[in-house]
């Protein structure tokens, strides 16, 4: 435990004055004495005088812990109270005190704590009067995030200097696809609250296209745009439409303050589009060549006095030519036909809800009862929901119009790629000729009729349909082999689905940022962008063959904590995990099994939190498990770092303990998966969103004042 120096000081000066007043005090008695007795004296002390010094250090032991108790009483009582009085004027909402000191200073700290609870009802009464003030802004901006986050169109939108302010959720699969690691950051390291996105687009074509949109603005264009394509790092294809975001107030809205992105991935159409002509070349080419032959052919049959070998052989040539341009075209055509299947629009959808879809549809049209099997919630099917529950209903139509089928049955289950969709009945058996006629008949609902066919619909989804008879149960069915959703559609229709935070995706208050021409170190602590992080390790010592088995980190991004932008991955440490360590990380080895290594992590990582500062609890640990990966991945984390331990040291110097979980009890923060790279990261920013108030009361205002604070604090000294 830090002892206060002033102490040590106190007890120190009371030593050397209890051995100063025991020395004058023997002088003087031997003064007094003649030099027998001085001698007989001497000779009855000397073995006692080990027995004196213990008295005297015994004694000295006594009046130090005296010193520190009125000490930690009187003298640092106040001091603890100054403390918790600037936390609870920095705390969003007062927490009980509990001071320890004198009578005095508890009933002061009682008293602040009452005028506190006072503040935060005051507060809550503003609160809900400019809530309620405000609430038709904010039904503007809750509709806003709405439609961006429903829009099928990636859309961004950044200030002038490249910081992204606005992104739906479409635009953040987008930017997963073009990551060169979307199964570890998934995104991440691309897309966020503050982020460049000359991560992804080269700055000059930017410029470029803003000063096309200038120029149009200057002619007097009403809606500039500019467009452009441009090859991602991962190799994808984007269309880029560029749109300014124009100042309102300004003389003919001619200022620019930001531009909105609205990107479409056109890689796929762009290969399509390629390899249609190729096959037009191709038809093209041996077309000609095909046609010169005939030409040269049909040019001798001419002659009158051919001979009818000759004849014959220039007949071949032609028969011959005109099969390979057929063969040429039927190929196309199948090619092309292929082609538009793949371009017809299939979305992902739950199996469970296109059963329930066609369920409604049937009983609505035909007055019949329809029951379901295996609604598995897991099966995702890639479809098109409306012409395949048209096909479903029609059958079910033509059964009850021919065969009467009083109920129906419709049944789902996965058959190893695919998904097999059964309409079932009990009834009337039907030949095979009928379900031909069905499968290619127009289809027809009532007075509605519709040019595609059952069949038609089976070819759009690239599957099969069939009828079956199962004579033991006397039953008969119609199976349609469907597509399966791609466990990665899978994945991002889910986050679609299951989005309820649409608006961590936007930060207006950017758009009065701009870059800082002086170092980083001088920029004020409040314009920083920060990424808090955590590590889980396989034990405490770094140096000493322990590796890292989770990373978690969040962003704070003008002064706000984005959780929806976290990074949160398992590392596999190529080693067994601690059985001793497991009950605190909550880490098994079987849970790291199949994970990336530490090198594939890491890049992912550095990635995300690129352009910002570091901030840790006790971050010399974390640290150092980074540092020790250098010589193998080749990253440097030279980012500037901020530790929460040593800040709260730095405004709190009186407090006994800086752990994580007594820093957030002082500040009032619920703690959630403590002991979880991603929880503590979670922790770690609040508290340092605390602290920063403290600090700039303190005068300490930038990045390098920080530093150098946290520098001079007693911890400061651990090593790792």
């Amino acid at each position: 435990m830090k002892i206060d120096r002033r102490l040590l000081l106190a007890i120190a000066v009371i030593g050397v004055a209890t051995l100063v007043w025991l020395l004058l005090t023997i002088g003087l008695i031997a003064s007094t004495l003649e030099p027998v007795q001085r001698a007989l004296v001497a000779e009855q002390l000397a073995p006692r005088m080990v027995l004196i010094g213990m008295t005297w250090l015994f004694g000295l032991v006594l009046i130090g812990a005296t010193l520190r108790w009125l000490f930690r009483r009187y003298a640092s009582s106040p001091a603890r109270l100054l403390e918790q009085t600037r936390v609870l004027l920095a705390a969003p909402k007062a927490a009980p005190m509990h001071h320890q000191g004198t009578l005095e200073t508890q009933a002061l700290a009682e008293a602040i704590f009452q005028l506190a609870s006072q503040r935060d009802t005051l507060r809550e009464d503003v609160a809900a009067q400019i809530e309620q003030a405000s609430l038709s802004v904010q039904q503007e901006k809750n509709r806003l995030a709405a439609l961006m986050s429903e829009l099928t169109q990636s859309v961004v939108v950044c200030n002038l200097d490249g910081r992204i302010i606005l992104y739906n959720n479409r635009a953040r699969l987008q930017f997963k696809t073009l990551s060169q690691t979307p199964a570890v950051a998934g995104g991440a390291e691309l897309v966020g609250i503050g982020r460049s996105i000359y991560a992804v687009f080269d700055r000059q074509l930017v410029a470029h296209a803003l000063d096309s949109i200038q120029q149009r603005i200057v002619r007097g264009a009403g809606s500039p745009s500019a467009q452009f394509v441009t090859t991602t790092q991962a190799g994808q294809l984007l269309k880029v439409q560029m749109a300014p975001v124009r100042n309102v107030d300004a003389p003919s809205h001619a200022e620019i303050h930001g531009f909105v992105l609205m990107l479409d991935n056109v890689t796929r159409a762009f290969e399509e589009e390629h390899l249609r002509d190729q096959l037009l070349h191709g038809l093209t080419e041996g077309s000609r060549s095909s046609l010169a032959n005939i030409q040269a052919a049909v040019e001798m049959l001419a002659y009158p006095d051919l001979e009818p070998a000759m004849r014959e052989r220039f007949l071949a040539v032609v028969r011959e030519e005109v099969g390979s341009m057929s063969l040429r075209v039927t190929d196309l055509a199948q090619k092309s036909t292929q082609g538009l299947k793949a371009r017809w629009p299939l979305e992902e959808m739950m199996g469970a809800d296109v059963l329930l879809a066609t369920q409604r549809r049937i009983e609505a049209r035909t007055q019949r009862t329809v029951s379901l099997e295996n609604l598995d919630q897991g099966l995702w099917l890639k479809v098109d929901s409306f012409s395949l529950t048209q096909a479903l209903d029609y059958l079910a139509m033509r059964l009850v119009d021919e065969f009467d089928v009083r109920f129906f049955r419709l049944r789902l289950q996965a058959a190893g790629e695919r998904a097999q969709l059964d309409l079932i009945w009990t009834g009337q058996a039907m030949s095979t000729e009928t379900v031909m006629s069905w499968e290619m008949d127009s289809m027809r609902f009532g007075a509605e009729s519709t040019p595609l066919t059952v069949r038609d619909v089976v070819e759009r989804h690239g599957g099969e349909m069939w009828f079956e008879r199962e004579r033991a149960r006397h039953e008969a069915f119609f199976r349609f082999l469907l597509p399966l959703a791609s466990v990665q559609e899978q994945m991002e229709a889910t986050q679609i689905l299951h989005n309820d935070s649409r608006p961590e995706y936007y930060d207006f208050d950017l758009f009065q940022s701009t870059d800082q021409s002086h170092a980083l170190e001088d920029r004020l602590l409040s314009d920083l962008t920060y990424t808090v992080f955590d590590t889980e390790t396989t034990g405490l010592s770094p140096s000493g063959g322990d590796e890292i088995i989770q990373i978690g980190a969040a962003r704070i991004v003008n002064g706000k904590l984005l959780r929806q932008e976290s990074f949160e991955q398992l590392v596999n440490p190529g080693r067994l995990i601690p059985a001793a360590t497991i009950p605190i990380h909550g880490i098994t080895q079987d849970m790291v099994m199949g994970k990336p290594a530490i090198g594939e992590v890491l890049p992912a990582f550095h990635a995300f939190a690129q352009d910002t500062v570091l901030v840790a609890h006790n971050a010399a640990f974390d640290m150092k498990f980074l540092q020790l990966q250098q010589a193998k991945t080749g990253l440097v984390f030279n980012h500037p770092v901020l530790d929460t331990l040593l800040l709260s040291a730095v405004v709190h110097p009186n407090q006994e303990s800086h752990r994580l979980e007594a820093i957030a009890e002082r500040f009032n923060i619920t703690v959630l998966g403590r002991h979880t790279a991603l929880g503590d990261a979670f922790v770690t920013a609040e508290v340092w969103l605390r602290l920063l108030p403290l600090l700039q009361a303190m005068g300490i205002h930038t990045l390098r004042q920080a530093r150098e604070a946290a520098q001079k604090t007693y911890y400061a000294r651990l090593k790792y």
